[in-house]
């Protein structure tokens, strides 16, 4: 079985990649790092393309791919397959699971906390919008 796990640095984060490559050894399986970025949240005040929005959008996209690259190194030194590695843009849940569903992966693995508390409370929880969004099972990682 493949595996979409959801990374974004966080320590919960990191446990989700271990836990999705103990899922996909079992199964002889792959896993997939994925990392959301939403555009939203950042700076409207700047108009569109305008240097401050650009370096900040361009900043956590950079961001983004070094989470990506470390998670992959993570499975990869697991002795896991890496499947793929996934960078969207738009709203975290919807964003995962549509590569979930598009990509065919078997399962989603998320960490229970993300990289703060305040971005919790303001997009609301990523693990709980995936469980109720995702077309497959979802297991989030304390």
């Amino acid at each position: 079985m493949d595996y979409l796990v959801a990374v974004d640095g966080s320590d919960t984060s990191r446990d989700a990649v271990g836990h999705a490559c103990r899922l996909a050894t079992r199964s002889d399986g792959a896993v997939a790092p994925a990392h959301a970025i939403d555009p939203s949240s950042y700076s409207v005040a700047q108009a569109p393309g305008s240097p401050e929005r650009s370096g900040s959008l361009e900043a956590a996209t950079a961001r983004g791919e070094e989470v990506l690259a470390a998670a992959a190194e993570r499975v990869a030194s697991s002795a896991v397959p890496v499947a793929d590695t996934h960078l969207r843009y738009g709203d975290p849940v919807t964003k995962l699971a549509e590569v979930a569903t598009e990509a065919g992966y078997d399962g989603v693995v998320v960490g229970h906390r993300g990289t703060s508390a305040e971005y919790d409370r303001v997009l609301g929880s990523v693990a709980t919008g995936l469980v109720g969004q995702c077309d497959v099972p979802v297991t989030v990682v304390g």
